[in-house]
Parts: C-alpha cells; sequence; structure tokens
C-alpha cells in the first residue's frame, strides 16, 4: 500500500513476476469472494482543505476497482486499526462512490460542498469490490495552527510546504520541478531540485513563492547541492506584500529587493542575514538566479507579522 504515495510515476516491468503473481506498481488487493469492499487509510503530509484527489489506475486494465469512495477524518491522534476499519463516524464522505477507468487518471474535484472548507489529516480510499490503485493524490490547501508552529521571535521556514509554502510561477523548470526546492530536507541528487535549461538569450530565470503567512524576513537560504557545473552564476532575492494575490496582482506590485545580487558557487548551501534590507512584512518571495541554473533548496526565514 505504501506505493499509493511514491513520489515518481507508476512504472510498468513486463514479464516480472513476484510469489504473489505480476509485479505491480501500486497497492493491488486479492481477489475477493465475500461480501465487503478494500480500503486503504493514508495520513496526509499536512493539515488542510481537500480541493481534488487522483485515484491512477495506470497499468491496471483488467484488474483495477470498478469504483471508489474516499472518507476524510482530522484527527490529532494515532488513528488505530479499530478506528480505521470503522464505517461511519468519526470519518466523514467527501467522494461519494464513484466509476473508476482502468489504465486512467481518475480525477474528481472537492471544492465545493459542504465539506469543502473543512481540514482534514487522514483520507480513506475504499475500492470497490477489490483490485489494484497505483497512486493516489490528495490535492489541497495547507491549514496552519500558527499560535503553535511560531514563536514571536524564533524564525521559521516561511516558505517551507508544509507550512502552505507554495511556488506559484517560475520562468523555466526545464530538469526540475519548481516545488522541489521548498520540500523537507536536503535534496537526494539533482533531480531533486528546480533546475531550468541553457538560457541562450538574454535576461534571466525566476521563481514566485507564496509564503505560508506574512512575515517579517531574517535569513535567506539558497542551496546548490549537487549542482556543480549547472548551479547558477549569481541570484537575488525580491519580496513585495501582497495579500491573496492572483498572477496578475503580483506582476503589478510593488516589488523591493530582499537580497541584493550575490556571488553563488556550486555544491554549497548558501546562507544570507547581514545583507538582507529590511522593508516590512512580505507575502510572496521571488527569487532570481543569473542567468540560469540548478537550485536544490530555497530557505525564507522569518517571523509572523503583526496580523
Amino acid at each position: 500500500m505504501a506505493n499509493l504515495v511514491r513520489p515518481e510515476p507508476p512504472a510498468v516491468v513486463p514479464g516480472k513476476y513476484t510469489a504473489r503473481g505480476k509485479w505491480m506498481d501500486g497497492w493491488e488487493s486479492r481477489r475477493r469472494r465475500t461480501p465487503g469492499h478494500d480500503w486503504c487509510v493514508v495520513q496526509l503530509g499536512m493539515r488542510g482543505r481537500i480541493r481534488g484527489v487522483n485515484v491512477d489506475t495506470s497499468h491496471f486494465t483488467g484488474n483495477h476497482p470498478s469504483h471508489c469512495s474516499i472518507d476524510a477524518l482530522d484527527s490529532p491522534r494515532v488513528v488505530t486499526k479499530g478506528i480505521a476499519a470503522t464505517p461511519g463516524e468519526p470519518w466523514v464522505e467527501i467522494l461519494p462512490r464513484s466509476p473508476l477507468r482502468g489504465d486512467a487518471r481518475n480525477d474528481f474535484a472537492l471544492d465545493e460542498g459542504l465539506y469543502a472548507d473543512r481540514p482534514w489529516t487522514h483520507v480513506r480510499l475504499n475500492i470497490y469490490p477489490d483490485g489494484g490503485v497505483a497512486r493516489l493524490r490528495v490535492h489541497g490547501e495547507a491549514v496552519v495552527d500558527w499560535r503553535r508552529v511560531a514563536r514571536e521571535s524564533t524564525p521559521i521556514d516561511l516558505a517551507d510546504i508544509r507550512l502552505g509554502g507554495l511556488v506559484v510561477a517560475a520562468s523555466d523548470m526545464h530538469f526540475g520541478a519548481k516545488d522541489n526546492m521548498i520540500m523537507p530536507g536536503r535534496a537526494k541528487n539533482m533531480g531533486d531540485g528546480w533546475e531550468t535549461r541553457r538560457r541562450r538569450g538574454p535576461g534571466h530565470d525566476w521563481a514566485i513563492v507564496r509564503l505560508g503567512t506574512t512575515g517579517a524576513i531574517a535569513r535567506i537560504e539558497i542551496d546548490t547541492t549537487h549542482f556543480k557545473g549547472n548551479y547558477p552564476d549569481s541570484a537575488s532575492v525580491d519580496g513585495c506584500l501582497a495579500r491573496g494575490g492572483t498572477l496578475a496582482d503580483l506582476a503589478s506590485a510593488d516589488w523591493f529587493e530582499l537580497l541584493p545580487p550575490v556571488k553563488l558557487k556550486p555544491h554549497v548551501r548558501h546562507v544570507f542575514a547581514r545583507e538582507l534590507t529590511t522593508e516590512g512584512p512580505v507575502t510572496h518571495v521571488r527569487l532570481n538566479i543569473h542567468p540560469d541554473g540548478g537550485i536544490s533548496r530555497f530557505r525564507v526565514y522569518g517571523t509572523l507579522a503583526p496580523a
């Protein structure tokens, strides 16, 4: 069942078998000969509002479930086996029983309805009656209890995806996804960072990060670990205050310089504090890399701005 949340796309290996039968890159239950259905509980990476789910049955053709449904739970406690198997309360059905297509990405929108604004910590994928699912993706928005997370004078990484940070736009991500920069932990390799194609014309590449909440920036980290011959020559960071700003709003926002242009080194974790300017609270930051290259992680440490 752990295959359901693997980050890479599901794969197929023709002719590969195990003691249980054909090897499949996903979660597959045995053929059910009794009444009922199979299910799997997933703890979300962060508590949040669910806006949509994808039930991916890639490579499952004659063995995919005919239908699925999804229940949700909001609990700070460990979900025991008893609670996991309990029908009804405390679980809430957020996706009613719906048909599935085999070898397909089955997308379901959940941004409307009675429970659209409620935060959840767990989901239970129910499959009817049995079968195989390659991947489960749960898309949404993090809901953070800032009173618990942040202390008044202690900087935290406001760009952290677990705290609601989001890379809303980037000039290019030919070799690496923009969202990788704000993932937890250190990058495993170059593929686990953000890397743009080689720029052959004028200009430079950039990425805009919406912070988890409005904050005053105290320290910025630009990590080029694993990027040795393809790191940016230099970088700078801008900020703006645009609460609830759309991409159009950000295009016309009053951006100001947070970090002036600085030289970068290959395979180094750069930390900047004294170099920062203090222009007030920000909601978004723009990382500019000159002219192109790869960044493994981008951290924006700060304190919460007064409401």
